[in-house]
């Protein structure tokens, strides 16, 4: 362990062996990625040009890819991102899953980092929910795609997402009124204003979102706020406090069997109505961080958050829980030169806590019963991570770096009249790993960029995978995986590109599978594969082949199986189609209307148990939108999807066997018209 503190922090040190007193002259930034999107304002450009600085497959979403049609959640702010499977099982529980993370899961995020302005929304076992998300108060959001997401110091399969903050600098406007309205009692709406005088800044926002729902048992009444107070105090030097809040009450209405998908998709689930099953949740969030520029070649970023969560959880039985997270993070980007040679790098550490009061009760048409089981769950994670580069050529860099980690789980579970006297525990695990990387980035004088890494993978257990129905810690290990990248990104005249190939050879895979009962399903139990593969190609086209006309294409080939298990032998995973392909086609007028047809199309059939046996089928939607831009202030848009009312499953639940009694098959929401009005002064 010691020798490994010993690299990691050489490692980090490397670039700085040329550093004087004085910032050199000679050192220019960093290796340039091709010209940015003339769309993107500064801080989308400036984003773009951080990640193009990674050997490895990145992407930024700006705001104003969306702004012109209904976002909701994160699989509408991520629906152009090549290689994110993102699909929304009800209102905002997505499904998010990046070369195959966490595909086992049978609810919320695992095996990928979801962030808010560098700092995880994650619980600290690494657990997360994608429910706080709100689009409308997001600036831009980063994809990093596998291990690509050194940079937050996790070492995880999927990498990380990561939603940036408006400030009062770069929101693009002063105040902002939006609102919309359609199918399904939705109604939202959102004010939000930005301030700069002098060297402060604020913005300060709000989202108020209702709506009944396509299908019974759907209901939902959402509501966010963000603030976000900056002081400049000198060049490229800050202190910033940001504060969230979410009140979230949305009913769940179940996953069907195939013959009641056949007969009524739009039907819920018996047990999820008769017993009003829904998740409400309340959130807090604060993180004040800094941006601290010594000089020219020495730049510190640093922080400290704090997440509060209460969540009322009424499925199986009733689940109250309340979490309280804390963290803290630096890191260190230097330049300097090594031999001669120009050479850049970061190092940082990033720590956090966290502990969770688990109780469950019989759950009696929504009310709480009699108790069934009572836990503390307390978890701690740090991890060190560096990565340099070397040029050894003006175009070429080499890149080596790392993650060191720990995770620890404590879990205590206390006895309950009537329960089972195991439940009466008292445990505790520690993890410990290396995780390198190696990589390289080559670029074209016209920024044509190639790629290739090597990077090894490590998850630890989450509670929810230990503990199923907070009974004691299951035999499961961490997962382990080498993932092997290689791409290319660049634009040509009207063409610009995306493309990466992957390829991961995992050990132990974290999978889980619905253990169905009287009740209905019940959480799911984990286990561990034993060599399984995750490969894929991520591609990402984006043609303006004539004035006023665009077209967006993302396709997704994933290829998740077993190698060789003596049980499963080469099946497939399921849950995540072979194919996904996402296009749009848009012409914008001079005179500032714009129609988009597009389409999302699975193309292949989903697997939905482990024994190959049984397949959701493909499926493609049809959507169109519209709208008109008056002027730089006001614009008006339409948002029709599904319009040929296809009926289709849009997740599944992994199985071990299906019967015809199991409720695996999550139905899409039906043909919706959705209309907008946003202006801003």
């Amino acid at each position: 362990m010691k020798s490994l503190l010993l690299a990691s922090a050489a490692l980090a040190a490397a670039p700085t062996l040329a550093l004087a007193d004085e910032a050199p002259t000679t050192v220019d930034s960093v290796i340039v990625t091709a010209n940015p999107d003339p769309e993107d304002p500064p801080v989308v450009a400036r984003a773009r040009k951080r990640l193009s600085e990674t050997p490895g497959g990145v992407s930024v979403i700006s705001a104003e890819s969306y702004k012109a049609r209904l976002a909701l959640a994160l699989d509408d702010m991520l629906r152009d991102a090549p290689g994110v499977y993102a699909q929304r099982k009800w209102g905002g529980d997505i499904r998010i899953s990046i070369r195959g993370s966490g595909i086992g899961n049978a609810n919320h995020n695992r095996g990928l980092i979801i962030a808010q302005d560098g700092l995880p929304l994650n619980e600290a076992d690494g657990y997360g929910d994608s429910q706080v998300a709100d689009p409308l108060t997001t600036r831009l959001t980063e994809v990093w795609r596998g291990g690509n997401a050194l940079r937050f110091g996790g070492a995880l399969l999927g990498g990380a997402i990561n939603m940036v903050t408006p400030t009062g600098r770069d929101a693009g406007y002063e105040n902002l009124v939006r609102l919309e309205a359609g199918s399904f009692g939705l109604a939202r709406q959102h004010l939000a204003l930005a301030r700069q005088s002098g060297d402060w800044d604020v913005f300060v926002a709000g989202t108020n979102q209702t709506a009944q729902g396509w299908r019974p048992q759907s209901q939902q009444n959402i509501q966010f706020g963000s603030l976000n107070i900056g002081r400049s105090l000198g060049e490229d030097r800050e202190v910033r406090l940001i504060a969230s809040g979410s009140n979230i009450t949305q009913e769940i209405p179940g996953a069907l069997t195939w013959a009641q998908f056949q007969t009524d998709p739009r039907q819920p689930a018996p047990g999820n109505y008769a017993n009003d099953q829904a998740r409400d949740q309340r959130g807090l969030r604060g993180s004040l961080r800094t941006r601290w520029r010594f000089n020219e070649a020495a730049v510190l970023e640093a922080g400290v958050y704090a997440l509060w969560k209460d969540l009322d959880h009424p499925i199986f039985q009733v689940i109250d829980q309340q979490s309280r997270n804390y963290g803290a993070f630096a890191r260190l980007d230097l330049e300097g030169q090594i031999g001669g040679m120009r050479a850049d790098g970061f190092a940082g550490l990033w720590l956090r806590t966290g502990d969770l009061d688990s109780n469950f009760y019989l759950n009696l048409k929504g009310a709480r019963g009699a108790p069934t089981s009572i836990s503390l769950q307390n978890a701690r994670a740090a991890d060190l991570f560096a990565e340099g580069r070397l040029f050894v050529r003006e175009n070429l860099a080499l890149t080596a770096g790392g993650t060191l980690g720990r995770a620890e789980r404590h879990y205590r579970s206390f006895a309950v009249p009537g329960q089972p006297a195991t439940f009466n525990l008292d445990a505790s695990r520690t993890y410990d790993w290396f995780a390198p990387r190696i990589g390289l980035l080559w670029e074209a004088p016209d920024g044509v960029q190639v790629f290739a890494n090597l990077t090894r993978s490590v998850e630890p257990p989450s509670f929810n995978s230990l503990t199923p129905a907070n009974i004691g810690f299951a035999p499961v290990r961490p997962q382990e995986a080498w993932t092997a990248e290689l791409g290319t990104r660049g634009r040509r005249g009207p063409l610009t590109w995306d493309l990466a190939y992957y390829r991961a050879v995992l050990d132990g895979e974290l999978l889980q599978y619905a253990v169905n009962g009287p009740g209905g399903p019940f959480p799911a139990a984990t286990f561990n594969a034993d060599e399984t593969i995750h490969q894929g190609i991520e591609a990402a086209v984006d043609w303006r082949f004539a004035e006023g006309w665009r077209l967006r294409q993302t396709w997704t080939w994933s290829d998740f199986r077993f190698r060789n298990d003596a049980q499963y032998g080469d099946n497939r995973l399921p849950i995540v189609p072979e194919h996904f392909y996402r296009a749009e086609l848009r012409y914008e007028h001079p005179s500032g209307w714009f129609v988009a047809p597009s389409v999302e199309w699975s193309a292949a059939d989903s697997w939905v148990d482990y024994n190959n046996t049984v397949r959701a089928p493909a499926y493609a939607r049809r959507h169109l939108g519209a709208g008109w831009r008056l002027d730089d202030r006001v614009l008006v848009f339409l948002d029709a999807r599904n319009l040929t009312d296809e009926a289709y499953v849009s997740n599944v639940q992994a199985q071990l066997a299906v019967t015809p009694a199991t409720a695996a098959y999550w139905p899409g929401d039906g043909r919706a018209v959705f209309g907008g009005l946003a202006v801003s002064f």
